[in-house]
This record gives C-alpha cells, sequence and structure tokens, in this order.
C-alpha cells in the first residue's frame, strides 16, 4: 500500500536526518507547523515505515576502531540454505557492521567490518568468517579515508 507524503512531511524527514535529537518544538519551528501536528506527523511517519529507528552514531575512532575493511565473500554453492547459514553466521559477529548480498561482481556478499588493527582484523577473518560453511573466498580492502560518510536517503525527488 502506498502512503502519500507532503511538503511538510519531507521537511520533517529532511530535518530528522540531519539531527534526530532535536525537540518537537524545534523540529516544529524549522518546518513551519505547530508543535502538535508536527509530533503526530513524526508518529505518522514512523507507524507508516517511513522512519525506521533513530540511533546514534558512533565515531569508530574514538572508540578504538581504527581500521575498517570492505571483504567481498564468494560462496562455493548458490543454494538457498547455504546463503541463510552465512546469513545467519555474519548477523553473530558484532564487527560487522554491514552486510549485502550483491551481484555484478566476482563475489556474493560484501561486508564493512570494523576492528581495532591488522591482529584484530586477522582474528575476526580466518577466527569467524572463513570459517563459515560455504565461504571460498574473501578479497580485503582497507578504507584509507571516508570521503562520503552520511546515512541520509536523498528526499530530492520527492518534492511536491
Amino acid at each position: 500500500m502506498s502512503v502519500d507524503i507532503d511538503r511538510f512531511d519531507i521537511k520533517i524527514l529532511h530535518e530528522l536526518q540531519k539531527d534526530a535529537s532535536i525537540s518537537n518544538q524545534e523540529l516544529a519551528e524549522r518546518i513551519g507547523l505547530t508543535a502538535a501536528p508536527c509530533s503526530r506527523r513524526v508518529k505518522q511517519l514512523e507507524e507508516n515505515g517511513f522512519i525506521e529507528r533513530q540511533v546514534i552514531r558512533v565515531n569508530e575512532r574514538k572508540v578504538g576502531l581504527n581500521l575498517i575493511a570492505l571483504l567481498h565473500i564468494s560462496m562455493d554453492k548458490h543454494i538457498p540454505e547455504r546463503f541463510e547459514a552465512f546469513e545467519t553466521a555474519i548477523a553473530e559477529i558484532p564487527e560487522v557492521m554491514e552486510c549485502y548480498l550483491i551481484t555484478g561482481h566476482d563475489a556474493d556478499y560484501q561486508l564493512k567490518v570494523a576492528v581495532a588493527d591488522m591482529d584484530s582484523y586477522h582474528d575476526i577473518l580466518l577466527g569467524k568468517i572463513t570459517r563459515i560453511t560455504g565461504v571460498s573466498g574473501v578479497k580485503s580492502s582497507f578504507i584509507m579515508r571516508k570521503v562520503v560518510d552520511t546515512t541520509a536517503v536523498p528526499l530530492h525527488y520527492l518534492k511536491r
């Protein structure tokens, strides 16, 4: 079922993507509504699935995670049971920040892993990831610098 959103809803989404910690009063002022209708709109956006959750982003380096790796994982068999087992196992590794089933590459999955250093990476790679049944290959790349780092979804195409 498609739910229509208007310019106020788009403004709410835009502002909350920038800073979800602002008060409802501040949000209402920024988008040009009073507090009560603004609060109702936020609640409706949550109920309709436009807002999935609100989280705090932690600076990886401030907590000692100085090495971020992108891994391309190849699987030995392309069968649903193998993929399900991999996805269940990989979800249990806290250092895995993101996992995508991908296409158009020599890999089946792409992972983003955050660890303290190369020794920690070695332990995760050889102690956990390569031990998952079905993993037949891993290619690693290491992030040198973040050029674009956002969780904001582009909303400009929704303009009404």
